[in-house]
């Protein structure tokens, strides 16, 4: 925390401007933070910065560390806006993810911070987990069903049926932004060398796009907007930390392993907490540099842009480099007749089925 508040101070001119519109406690578990270590960081914050009167400022939290007692901490510290992840609100698929809380827990999270006064709340989903996980509701059916194929159906069927009560959820707790992720396996972890031993299986595109999809309507009737491929809002609580990022706008990343990006290069600190706090007791940020060329600038935009409902500014990426839309118009003209995206000629946006093929298409756009 000390060195977190100290690399504050020596960033504090890397911003063109000093009056921050967000805060964002994010990564690790921030909830476990007490008062002396949250008082520390917000006290170099305000030395360095002006903090603005409405800005955002949200902290990510696990479920089992929401008490009474932190949720007014919190608010003390002016820190209005809480991320929650609960993943699910299945019991089965909580444990295979092994995830400390339990669906009870995930739910008296969202009321105890509602009762504390968070009304602006986003919650975090996770689809795409494999129909192994929930495979313990049927060991009392398998006697009848005399067909191991008829078993596999039916425990897909039966995780849509979980993926549907957890949307469904997430509409009768009232909240206003979800966060929706395909969960995906990372090679060196736990869930990575289980999969290699073949343990569990490699995540199924097909069934996470089905779920995907669901998740597009479901949503879309009981007034949660898609405003960005993995982001839902309610009347417009779109996440301004996260937009920021998505609308090319800079920002400051402080700690181990985080990034800033001012408008013309990239730069992040070091992952190693050791070399990170060598670094800041000698006044040094630990950091590399990344100048972005002309071609990053541009995929950067393309890349970021076509994720959100506002889409590709064209004026803006012409502005930015002039060939781009003469190159593209092949690619733009392929994707359009095959329903991929919409051209108003001002703005290029995915359309329901393009949003399964962001990244290919962005990648066929990059120069």
């Amino acid at each position: 925390m000390e060195a977190i508040a100290r690399e504050i101070v020596l960033q504090k001119d890397y911003l063109l401007n000093p009056n921050l519109e967000t805060i964002y406690f994010g990564g690790g578990t921030p909830s476990l933070l007490n008062e002396n270590e949250l008082g520390i960081i917000f006290d170099s914050i305000n030395k360095s910065f002006q903090i603005a009167s409405n800005a955002e400022i949200t902290l990510e939290a696990n479920p089992d560390d929401i008490n009474h007692g932190n949720l007014k901490l919190f608010r003390k510290f002016g820190i209005n806006r809480l991320s929650i992840g609960l993943q699910s609100f299945d019991e089965n698929s909580l444990k295979w993810m092994n995830r400390a809380h339990t669906a009870d827990e995930s739910k008296n999270a969202v009321y105890l911070a509602q009762d504390a006064g968070f009304d602006n709340l986003s919650l975090d989903l996770i689809y795409g987990i494999p129909s192994s996980a929930t495979k313990l509701r049927h060991v009392t059916n398998v006697g009848r069903v005399q067909n191991p194929a008829d078993v596999a159906s039916e425990v897909i069927s039966d995780s849509h049926e979980i993926w549907l009560q957890d949307l469904q959820t997430i509409i009768d707790l009232k909240v206003n932004h979800v966060s929706a992720y395909c969960l995906t396996i990372e090679p060196k972890t736990v869930f990575g060398k289980w999969q290699e031993a073949k343990k569990i299986p490699k995540i199924d595109d097909d069934f996470a796009a089905i779920q995907f999809e669901m998740m597009l309507d479901f949503f879309d009737k009981n007034g949660l907007e898609q405003y960005e491929i993995s982001n839902f809002a309610r009347n417009e609580h779109y996440s301004i930390h996260n937009t920021i990022y998505w609308k090319q706008e800079e920002y400051l990343g402080v700690g181990p392993s985080a990034h800033s990006y001012n408008l013309k290069s990239r730069q992040f600190n070091v992952s190693n907490n050791t070399k990170y706090l060598k670094a800041i007791a000698a006044n040094k940020i630990p950091f590399e540099i990344e100048n972005l060329t002309l071609s990053e600038k541009t995929n950067d935009l393309i890349l970021t842009s076509l994720r959100t409902k506002w889409g590709l500014d064209l004026s803006k990426i012409t502005t930015l480099n002039q060939n781009w839309l003469e190159n593209s118009t092949r690619v733009l003209n392929k994707y359009e007749t095959e329903g991929l995206i919409l051209n108003n000629e001002k703005t290029i946006i995915l359309s329901q089925k393009g949003k399964l093929f962001a990244d290919k298409i962005a990648a066929e756009l990059f120069v």
